[in-house]
């Protein structure tokens, strides 16, 4: 086993560290923390709670990584943060441990990039690909769905959701659920302008599909049709198959519409349940 580790870092004896990592100068990696193999600790990053991360992630000077969730009802239980694979944590970058609430977790997926000070909050949920502009903010239990993208000082108020393929303009104030594939703009209340055409594109979606979202785009946002209206009629013009796609974005509305104040998952605000299994497990 390579392990490069500074003589200027401070490594619990207790943590389980993999093999090809280093850590440079002025890290400090508490008991609880497990790092995967190849991960790369530039320097003056803290990682600490019970904190699981995978394999191959980078995290540059500044970040830290599962301090406590700044929730006042949190007493000190062992609540985790799961990481997985191939993450870049630019400089600043805080992520908080859950708080004992939902499942007590915490969840960054694969593969996404955190810029400069962004803030994950307790019981977030990030995907996978998703790209954090410098400044942003989720407040807790925010989820991101894969390949969304937010830009620079987004906030995003917490039990808020951002949808698969979303792009949040800088600067915005999210206080409700973003739907996916949309592209949404304004500092507050931001509006639902157009389709994510470029990172629909990018992901690979037919075009068949990016102009099916483009009909539902305008009848729901442009024509400001009820969604079951928007249903009947793309069923209608469709002969009952939808695209994944459209499936996707037609389920979320429904499900933010069940919820409380444009925020489908307000409804499970103050929920306790025990944890749920591993991230890692439920991953593979």
């Amino acid at each position: 086993m390579t392990v490069k580790i500074s003589h200027l870092a401070q490594v619990d004896p207790r943590a389980h560290i993999g093999e090809n990592v280093e850590i440079g100068p002025f890290c400090c990696i508490g008991p609880d923390v497990t790092l995967g193999d190849g991960c790369e600790l530039q320097s003056n990053v803290t990682i600490t709670g019970h904190t699981t991360i995978g394999e191959r992630n980078r995290f540059f000077p500044g970040a830290v990584i599962g301090g406590e969730p700044q929730d006042s009802g949190y007493k000190g239980a062992p609540t985790r943060l799961e990481i997985g694979h191939e993450n870049i944590f630019r400089e600043g970058v805080t992520v908080n441990r859950g708080a004992e609430k939902e499942d007590h977790t915490t969840r960054v997926g694969h593969q996404n990039l955190l810029m400069a000070n962004c803030h994950v909050g307790h019981n977030c949920h990030v995907n996978n690909r998703v790209i954090l502009v410098n400044g942003c903010l989720l407040g807790g239990h925010v989820h991101v769905h894969d390949g969304a993208i937010l830009s620079g000082n987004v906030t995003v108020h917490h039990f808020s959701t951002v949808g698969m393929l979303a792009f949040v303009s800088g600067g915005c104030r999210a206080p409700h659920d973003i739907p996916p594939f949309m592209l949404a703009s304004g500092s507050d209340n931001p509006v639902i302008n157009t389709i994510n055409i470029v990172g629909m594109r990018r992901a690979g979606i037919t075009p068949e599909s990016i102009d099916v979202i483009k009909r539902a785009h305008r009848l729901l946002y442009r024509d400001m049709k009820p969604l079951d209206t928007v249903r009947a009629e793309l069923a209608e013009q469709l002969d009952g198959i939808f695209p994944f796609e459209l499936s996707t974005l037609l389920n979320f509305l429904e499900k933010q519409r069940r919820g409380k104040m444009g925020r489908a998952r307000e409804i499970y605000r103050n929920q306790v349940t025990p944890p749920t299994e591993s991230f890692h497990r439920r991953a593979a």
